[in-house]
Protein backbone atom coordinates (compact mmCIF):
# COMPACT_ATOMS: atom_id res chain seq x y z
CA UNK A 1 0.00 0.00 0.00
CA UNK A 2 2.94 2.76 0.79
CA UNK A 3 4.28 2.10 -2.82
CA UNK A 4 0.80 3.03 -4.16
CA UNK A 5 0.27 5.59 -2.09
CA UNK A 6 3.82 7.38 -3.21
CA UNK A 7 2.63 6.49 -7.06
CA UNK A 8 -0.40 7.84 -6.64
CA UNK A 9 1.04 11.39 -5.54
CA UNK A 10 2.96 11.58 -8.65
CA UNK A 11 5.10 14.61 -7.13
CA UNK A 12 2.22 16.30 -6.01
CA UNK A 13 2.25 17.63 -1.74
CA UNK A 14 -0.20 15.27 -0.04
CA UNK A 15 -2.04 18.85 1.12
CA UNK A 16 -2.73 19.09 -2.21
CA UNK A 17 -4.75 15.73 -2.75
CA UNK A 18 -8.64 15.59 -3.03
CA UNK A 19 -9.42 12.07 -4.05
CA UNK A 20 -7.42 8.97 -3.65
CA UNK A 21 -7.70 5.75 -5.47
CA UNK A 22 -6.29 2.49 -3.83
CA UNK A 23 -8.14 0.10 -4.82
CA UNK A 24 -7.09 -3.76 -5.13
CA UNK A 25 -3.43 -2.77 -3.17
CA UNK A 26 -2.67 -6.02 -0.84
CA UNK A 27 -2.59 -5.16 2.85
CA UNK A 28 -4.00 -5.88 6.24
CA UNK A 29 -3.78 -3.08 7.51
CA UNK A 30 -3.18 1.23 6.83
CA UNK A 31 0.36 2.11 5.81
CA UNK A 32 1.20 5.07 3.66
CA UNK A 33 -1.47 7.34 4.67
CA UNK A 34 -0.73 10.12 7.08
CA UNK A 35 -2.51 12.93 8.61
CA UNK A 36 -1.01 15.22 5.45
CA UNK A 37 -3.43 14.31 3.81
CA UNK A 38 -5.78 17.59 5.25
CA UNK A 39 -8.08 18.08 2.05
CA UNK A 40 -8.86 14.51 0.95
CA UNK A 41 -12.54 14.37 0.48
CA UNK A 42 -12.70 10.83 -1.33
CA UNK A 43 -10.94 8.00 -0.71
CA UNK A 44 -11.52 4.21 -1.89
CA UNK A 45 -9.78 1.24 -0.37
CA UNK A 46 -12.23 -1.58 -2.17
CA UNK A 47 -11.02 -4.96 -2.25
CA UNK A 48 -7.64 -4.10 -0.38
CA UNK A 49 -7.77 -7.27 2.12
CA UNK A 50 -7.86 -4.94 5.25
CA UNK A 51 -8.45 -6.80 8.52
CA UNK A 52 -8.73 -3.99 11.05
CA UNK A 53 -8.79 0.07 10.45
CA UNK A 54 -6.13 1.04 13.26
CA UNK A 55 -3.67 3.53 11.99
CA UNK A 56 -6.59 5.34 9.90
CA UNK A 57 -5.39 8.83 9.69
CA UNK A 58 -7.33 12.06 11.03
CA UNK A 59 -8.88 13.78 7.69
CA UNK A 60 -10.99 16.54 8.51
CA UNK A 61 -12.07 17.28 4.99
CA UNK A 62 -13.36 13.46 4.01
CA UNK A 63 -16.72 12.91 2.79
CA UNK A 64 -16.46 9.83 1.25
CA UNK A 65 -15.01 6.50 2.24
CA UNK A 66 -14.96 2.69 0.19
CA UNK A 67 -14.11 0.55 1.96
CA UNK A 68 -15.93 -2.50 0.46
CA UNK A 69 -15.19 -5.89 -0.37
CA UNK A 70 -12.02 -6.25 2.87
CA UNK A 71 -12.34 -8.55 5.98
CA UNK A 72 -13.13 -5.72 8.29
CA UNK A 73 -14.93 -7.30 11.67
CA UNK A 74 -15.08 -4.34 13.81
CA UNK A 75 -12.66 -0.98 15.20
CA UNK A 76 -14.80 1.51 13.34
CA UNK A 77 -14.03 4.31 16.23
CA UNK A 78 -10.68 4.10 14.18
CA UNK A 79 -12.41 6.71 11.96
CA UNK A 80 -13.35 9.26 14.58
CA UNK A 81 -10.93 11.53 12.92
CA UNK A 82 -13.57 11.86 9.77
CA UNK A 83 -15.71 13.91 11.23
CA UNK A 84 -17.49 15.05 7.83
CA UNK A 85 -18.24 11.78 6.64
CA UNK A 86 -21.32 11.58 4.22
CA UNK A 87 -20.71 8.10 2.69
CA UNK A 88 -19.41 4.99 4.17
CA UNK A 89 -19.21 1.63 1.99
CA UNK A 90 -18.74 -1.34 4.06
CA UNK A 91 -20.29 -4.09 2.11
CA UNK A 92 -18.80 -7.37 1.63
CA UNK A 93 -16.71 -7.26 5.13
CA UNK A 94 -17.19 -9.47 8.13
CA UNK A 95 -19.90 -7.09 10.38
CA UNK A 96 -21.86 -9.43 12.09
CA UNK A 97 -23.83 -7.28 15.07
CA UNK A 98 -25.27 -3.73 15.92
CA UNK A 99 -22.90 -3.10 18.36
CA UNK A 100 -20.12 -3.07 15.96
CA UNK A 101 -21.98 -0.10 14.48
CA UNK A 102 -22.56 1.91 17.49
CA UNK A 103 -19.23 3.97 16.98
CA UNK A 104 -20.75 5.82 13.88
CA UNK A 105 -23.21 7.94 16.04
CA UNK A 106 -20.29 10.31 16.34
CA UNK A 107 -21.14 11.10 12.57
CA UNK A 108 -23.43 13.37 12.47
CA UNK A 109 -22.88 14.26 8.67
CA UNK A 110 -23.13 10.41 7.92
CA UNK A 111 -26.05 9.84 5.42
CA UNK A 112 -25.48 7.00 3.38
CA UNK A 113 -24.41 3.88 4.77
CA UNK A 114 -23.72 0.45 2.96
CA UNK A 115 -23.53 -3.17 4.69
CA UNK A 116 -24.96 -5.66 1.99
CA UNK A 117 -23.76 -8.37 2.45
CA UNK A 118 -22.61 -8.75 6.28
CA UNK A 119 -23.85 -10.82 8.37
CA UNK A 120 -25.38 -8.22 9.98
CA UNK A 121 -27.69 -7.77 7.50
CA UNK A 122 -29.39 -11.00 8.89
CA UNK A 123 -30.61 -9.71 12.10
CA UNK A 124 -34.26 -9.56 12.25
CA UNK A 125 -35.61 -5.73 11.41
CA UNK A 126 -32.10 -5.04 10.72
CA UNK A 127 -32.84 -1.65 8.55
CA UNK A 128 -35.54 0.00 11.47
CA UNK A 129 -32.61 -0.43 13.62
CA UNK A 130 -29.76 0.61 12.16
CA UNK A 131 -32.00 3.77 10.83
CA UNK A 132 -32.88 4.14 15.04
CA UNK A 133 -29.18 3.86 15.22
CA UNK A 134 -28.17 7.00 13.17
CA UNK A 135 -30.76 9.51 13.01
CA UNK A 136 -29.26 11.23 10.26
CA UNK A 137 -28.63 8.62 7.95
CA UNK A 138 -31.00 8.89 4.86
CA UNK A 139 -30.29 5.78 2.86
CA UNK A 140 -29.38 2.41 3.90
CA UNK A 141 -27.54 -0.47 1.38
CA UNK A 142 -29.21 1.74 -1.33
CA UNK A 143 -32.56 2.82 -0.21
CA UNK A 144 -33.81 5.16 2.49
CA UNK A 145 -36.97 3.76 5.24
CA UNK A 146 -39.37 3.51 2.65
CA UNK A 147 -37.48 1.39 0.38
CA UNK A 148 -37.45 3.86 -2.29
CA UNK A 149 -34.01 3.86 -4.55
CA UNK A 150 -31.99 6.14 -3.24
CA UNK A 151 -30.90 8.81 -5.51
CA UNK A 152 -26.99 9.53 -6.79
CA UNK A 153 -24.86 9.90 -3.54
CA UNK A 154 -22.68 12.68 -4.97
CA UNK A 155 -25.71 14.74 -5.18
CA UNK A 156 -26.78 13.27 -2.15
CA UNK A 157 -23.99 14.34 -0.90
CA UNK A 158 -24.07 18.39 -1.96
CA UNK A 159 -27.43 18.30 -0.67
CA UNK A 160 -26.17 17.69 2.29
CA UNK A 161 -23.33 20.58 2.60
CA UNK A 162 -26.25 23.32 1.52
CA UNK A 163 -28.09 22.14 4.41
CA UNK A 164 -25.60 22.19 6.78
CA UNK A 165 -24.39 25.72 5.76
CA UNK A 166 -21.56 25.21 3.76
CA UNK A 167 -22.75 27.60 1.05
CA UNK A 168 -24.11 30.70 3.23
CA UNK A 169 -21.30 32.78 1.30
CA UNK A 170 -22.84 31.68 -2.23
CA UNK A 171 -26.32 32.42 -0.26
CA UNK A 172 -25.12 35.79 0.40
CA UNK A 173 -23.80 36.61 -2.62
CA UNK A 174 -27.21 35.99 -4.39
CA UNK A 175 -28.96 37.72 -2.35
CA UNK A 176 -31.33 39.63 -4.64
CA UNK A 177 -34.49 41.73 -3.60
CA UNK A 178 -37.45 39.86 -5.63
CA UNK A 179 -40.52 42.39 -4.49
CA UNK A 180 -40.78 43.60 -7.71
CA UNK A 181 -41.32 40.14 -8.95
CA UNK A 182 -44.01 40.04 -6.76
CA UNK A 183 -47.42 38.93 -9.37
CA UNK A 184 -50.86 40.21 -8.54
CA UNK A 185 -53.07 37.23 -9.55
CA UNK A 186 -56.11 39.50 -9.98
CA UNK A 187 -54.48 42.50 -12.16
CA UNK A 188 -53.24 39.92 -14.45
CA UNK A 189 -56.42 38.50 -14.71
CA UNK A 190 -57.84 41.66 -15.33
CA UNK A 191 -55.28 42.52 -18.13
CA UNK A 192 -55.29 39.48 -20.24
CA UNK A 193 -58.36 39.68 -22.54
CA UNK A 194 -57.59 43.54 -23.32
CA UNK A 195 -53.63 43.19 -24.13
CA UNK A 196 -53.62 39.51 -25.53
CA UNK A 197 -54.34 39.82 -29.46
CA UNK A 198 -57.30 37.79 -30.85
CA UNK A 199 -56.73 34.63 -32.76
CA UNK A 200 -58.24 37.05 -36.40
CA UNK A 201 -55.62 39.40 -35.26
CA UNK A 202 -53.27 37.30 -35.53
CA UNK A 203 -53.96 35.50 -38.76
CA UNK A 204 -54.50 39.03 -40.34
CA UNK A 205 -50.96 39.30 -39.25
CA UNK A 206 -49.99 36.59 -40.40
CA UNK A 207 -51.82 37.09 -43.76
CA UNK A 208 -49.93 40.54 -44.55
CA UNK A 209 -46.10 38.97 -43.69
CA UNK A 210 -46.80 36.43 -46.32
CA UNK A 211 -48.30 38.87 -48.92
CA UNK A 212 -45.15 41.36 -48.20
CA UNK A 213 -42.94 38.92 -48.80
CA UNK A 214 -44.65 37.62 -52.20
CA UNK A 215 -44.44 41.32 -53.40
CA UNK A 216 -41.10 41.29 -52.77
CA UNK A 217 -40.36 37.86 -54.38
CA UNK A 218 -42.23 38.65 -57.50
CA UNK A 219 -40.27 42.43 -57.88
CA UNK A 220 -36.93 40.27 -57.76
CA UNK A 221 -38.13 38.03 -60.40
CA UNK A 222 -39.36 41.01 -62.25
CA UNK A 223 -35.50 42.60 -61.81
CA UNK A 224 -34.06 39.35 -62.58
CA UNK A 225 -36.02 39.59 -65.43
CA UNK A 226 -35.14 43.05 -66.90
CA UNK A 227 -31.58 42.18 -66.37
CA UNK A 228 -31.99 39.16 -68.82
CA UNK A 229 -33.85 41.63 -71.36
CA UNK A 230 -30.73 44.49 -71.20
CA UNK A 231 -28.40 41.59 -71.50
CA UNK A 232 -29.95 40.20 -74.53
CA UNK A 233 -30.23 43.95 -75.98
CA UNK A 234 -26.66 44.52 -75.72
CA UNK A 235 -25.39 41.30 -77.04
CA UNK A 236 -27.39 42.51 -80.20
CA UNK A 237 -26.00 45.72 -80.46
CA UNK A 238 -22.83 44.17 -80.39
CA UNK A 239 -23.58 42.27 -82.91
CA UNK A 240 -24.68 45.07 -84.97
CA UNK A 241 -21.66 46.72 -84.38
CA UNK A 242 -19.55 44.10 -85.32
CA UNK A 243 -21.60 43.55 -88.77
CA UNK A 244 -21.43 47.20 -89.67
CA UNK A 245 -17.71 47.57 -88.78
CA UNK A 246 -16.62 44.28 -90.92
CA UNK A 247 -19.17 46.13 -94.08
CA UNK A 248 -16.94 49.42 -93.64
CA UNK A 249 -13.58 47.35 -93.70
CA UNK A 250 -15.50 45.42 -96.88
CA UNK A 251 -16.03 48.39 -98.52
CA UNK A 252 -12.62 49.90 -97.63
CA UNK A 253 -11.24 47.35 -99.08
CA UNK A 254 -13.09 47.78 -102.56
CA UNK A 255 -12.21 51.33 -103.11
CA UNK A 256 -8.48 50.42 -102.47
CA UNK A 257 -9.04 47.56 -105.35
CA UNK A 258 -10.64 50.22 -107.70
CA UNK A 259 -8.01 53.11 -107.15
CA UNK A 260 -5.13 50.23 -107.85
CA UNK A 261 -7.05 49.74 -110.99
CA UNK A 262 -7.38 53.67 -112.15
CA UNK A 263 -3.74 53.41 -111.39
CA UNK A 264 -2.98 50.93 -113.15
CA UNK A 265 -4.79 52.12 -116.11
CA UNK A 266 -3.21 55.57 -115.83
CA UNK A 267 0.37 53.89 -115.73
CA UNK A 268 -0.61 52.10 -119.42
CA UNK A 269 -2.29 55.47 -121.31
CA UNK A 270 1.02 57.44 -120.06
CA UNK A 271 3.17 54.85 -121.38
CA UNK A 272 1.12 54.59 -124.52
CA UNK A 273 1.63 58.74 -124.52
CA UNK A 274 5.16 58.08 -124.26
CA UNK A 275 5.61 55.41 -126.94
CA UNK A 276 3.64 57.60 -129.12
CA UNK A 277 5.72 60.58 -128.96
CA UNK A 278 9.03 58.65 -129.49
CA UNK A 279 7.77 56.91 -132.48
CA UNK A 280 6.80 60.88 -134.00
CA UNK A 281 10.33 62.16 -133.13
CA UNK A 282 12.19 58.83 -134.75
CA UNK A 283 9.93 59.52 -137.76
CA UNK A 284 11.32 63.30 -137.73
CA UNK A 285 14.73 62.24 -137.30
CA UNK A 286 14.84 60.29 -140.19
CA UNK A 287 12.99 62.79 -142.86
CA UNK A 288 15.53 64.68 -141.60
CA UNK A 289 17.99 62.40 -142.51
CA UNK A 290 17.00 61.56 -145.84
CA UNK A 291 16.72 64.95 -146.66
CA UNK A 292 20.44 65.93 -145.98
CA UNK A 293 21.20 62.91 -148.47
CA UNK A 294 19.40 64.21 -151.23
Amino acid sequence: MEKRVALELRGRNPSQIKELNLDNCRSTNIIGLTDEYTNLEILSLNNVGLTTLKGFPTLPKLRKLELSDNRISNGLHFLNGCKKLTHLNLSGNKIKDLQTLKPLEEFESLRNLDLFNNDVTNIEDYRSKVFALHPSLKYLDGYDKDDREGEDSDAEEEDGEEMNGNNDSDEEDLDINLGRLVIDDESLSERLPEESPSLLVSLYTVYGLLFHMGYLLQNVDDEEDDEEISLSAVYNSNLEEESSASSLYAGSDVEEEEDDDVDDGELKAQDGEDNTHEESTRGKKRKHEDEEDN
